[in-house]
């Protein structure tokens, strides 16, 4: 039989006058990283569409010039240039506590401002499953249809999205498909690294946003060798304890140093897909994408109509992935 409270006992006669000893910690187990809003540089937004130009350098030149020759014709330097866009997409999250709740002691505390920090504390999760989405934009119809934005997983695509030109797409080498590929490796980031560096000429601020298993991949290339049945591992050993460190943190590989952050896992691609192989990655450049803002992230207050203290939590905002060729990614 299970017992509801400190009264509720097999002899409730003599429990009558017992206290509940119930302690004032209330507990919330939830991943909260948001690393790709976090990093995100912010901006100003003016519109529900925000858009953006691309350019790119003509291939070098060797020829020579002769001596005495006069320039006859001219290039149009901007003839090449593209425009891309994203259109913003609306969160919000609410929040209520009854006049009843507000009055009476409760653990945690459950008062308006605490209902308020958590319904803040999840709408920066929404908005960071939906930078990482795989979702294309969408423009609101009126018959259902609201602005959404489109998500890193559809940027970085060396087939499209149609609107990107196709000098202006993430390569395929930039991008690793774990499912027609094989087993994501040391090499296969190497390749992604030098791919991502013969686009942009630099690769010293990137950053690998890894989910779970993909995290695990990346440790194991601390092992000083591995076989079917064997593993050998470097161990530090200060005299008194030893240490075996498998995590990284950082990879410095021939283009460049890469940062290795974890994916939250409750808004990664594989989780809100339910599956169950969380290999997804985002190899990133921080200086190609950033988040506008059409309404700054904060929370309104609404009158108390006698029900309670009640309110929202929103924002409106769009992903800005300034030049594609600057990313990479890892799916599965």
């Amino acid at each position: 039989m299970a017992f509801s409270n400190t009264f509720d006992t097999t002899n409730p006669g003599s429990a009558v006058s017992n206290r509940e000893d119930l302690t004032d910690v209330l507990t919330i187990l939830a991943p909260e990283e948001t690393p790709v809003l976090s990093s995100a540089s912010k901006k100003r937004s003016s519109a529900t569409f925000t858009e953006w130009t691309v350019d790119a350098l003509s291939a070098p030149s060797i020829a020579g010039v002769d001596e005495g020759a006069d320039v006859t014709t001219f290039t149009d330097q901007f003839a090449g240039r593209a425009r891309l866009g994203n259109y913003v997409q609306k969160f919000r999250r609410n929040f209520q506590v009854s006049d009843l709740q507000e009055a009476v002691e409760s653990v945690g505390p459950a008062k308006i401002a605490q209902a308020e920090a958590k319904a803040i504390r999840e709408l920066k999760r929404d908005v960071e499953a939906t930078l990482i989405g795989t979702q294309d934009r969408s423009i609101e119809d009126g018959a259902g249809t609201p602005y959404g934005l489109r998500g890193l997983g559809d940027w970085i695509d060396s087939a499209g999205p149609t609107d990107v030109p196709a000098n202006f797409r993430t390569p395929a080498s930039s991008i690793y498909d774990i499912s027609t590929q094989g087993a994501f490796g040391e090499a296969a980031l190497n390749d992604m690294i030098s791919s991502i560096y013969r686009e942009t000429g630099s690769t010293n601020k990137l950053m690998l946003v890894a989910d779970t298993g993909l995290r695990r991949t990346i440790a194991d290339f601390a092992r000083v060798s591995a076989g079917a049945t064997e593993s050998i591992r470097a161990v530090n050993y200060d005299g008194n304890k030893a240490e075996i460190k498998l995590s990284v943190e950082l990879y410095q590989s021939d283009h460049g140093i890469v940062s290795i952050v974890n994916m939250n896992p409750d808004t990664a691609p594989a989780t809100l897909a339910g599956g169950s192989d969380f290999n997804d990655g985002y190899l990133l450049n921080p200086d190609y994408y950033g988040v506008h803002e059409l309404i700054p992230m904060g929370s309104t207050r609404l009158p108390n109509l006698g029900g309670g203290e009640r309110g929202f939590c929103d924002c409106t905002l769009t992903l800005g992935v300034y030049h594609p060729q600057a990313h990479g990614k890892i799916t599965q």
